[in-house]
């Protein structure tokens, strides 16, 4: 989450630009929980807190910042596993700057036919995401520099969005040199969801939360 950074949104729009039409006609759910999703949000919360606290111990458990501090105030780090099996296995968790835990995306492989139905979730917060491909650089004084972009890019160089290496990143003039590669992974094509852990007056499903104020959000260039 990813969160919902620009290339992610840009992919996502082009990929299923068709059924764009029918989604505008799907009933619009508040960002606060159903009753029957309150003890999904209650759980996570309690047990996400407890076990990932801090992105080190995110990192621990295998999860990789992929990116800066978007325009929600999070900086998201994914287990690059895209099958949530159950609640206690979030494919993302985000971060404030201060290394406070926001929230979490669940995920499973997209699937035209059908929403999930998971975790007493109406299937209508489940959101679609193209699959796209996430990168980062060594930056100066030992900072990453996180980019992101697609299968055409990668295409051009002979590249696959499936396999990407860091060769194709240097071929398609994204890095200078294959060894300026910290990561590169496939983002796959997936249904997402996107759950705050942390206290949102506009509810554990809104798209942001007012009491988070970013604080240098970028964009991914594309």
């Amino acid at each position: 989450m990813k969160r919902r950074t620009a290339f992610a949104l840009f992919a996502c729009a082009l990929w299923l630009a068709p059924a764009i039409a029918a989604a505008d006609d799907e009933p619009k759910l508040s960002g606060k929980p159903l009753p029957t999703e309150t003890a999904f949000v209650d759980k996570i919360t309690q047990d996400l807190n407890a076990r990932f606290p801090t992105p080190a111990a995110a990192e621990k458990a295998g999860y990789l910042r992929y990116g800066d501090e978007d325009e929600t105030g999070a900086i998201s780090y994914a287990n690059r596993e895209w099958t949530s099996a159950d609640e206690a296995h979030p494919s993302q968790l985000w971060y404030d700057v201060k290394g406070r835990l926001l929230g979490a995306d669940y995920s499973v492989p997209y699937d035209a036919a059908k929403r999930p139905a998971l975790f007493g979730v109406d299937p209508l917060r489940w959101q679609k995401f193209g699959a796209h491909v996430h990168y980062g650089l060594v930056g100066p004084n030992g900072t990453t520099v996180y980019g992101a972009t697609g299968a055409k890019t990668l295409a051009k160089v002979g590249g696959s969005i499936d396999h990407p290496t860091a060769d194709n990143l240097v071929a398609a003039g994204l890095a200078k040199k294959a060894s300026d590669v910290r990561f590169v992974f496939t983002f796959p094509a997936i249904w997402d969801l996107e759950v705050w852990v942390i206290p949102n007056p506009d509810g554990a499903f809104a798209e942001k939360n007012p009491d988070v104020k970013p604080v240098n959000p970028k964009k991914d260039e594309m």
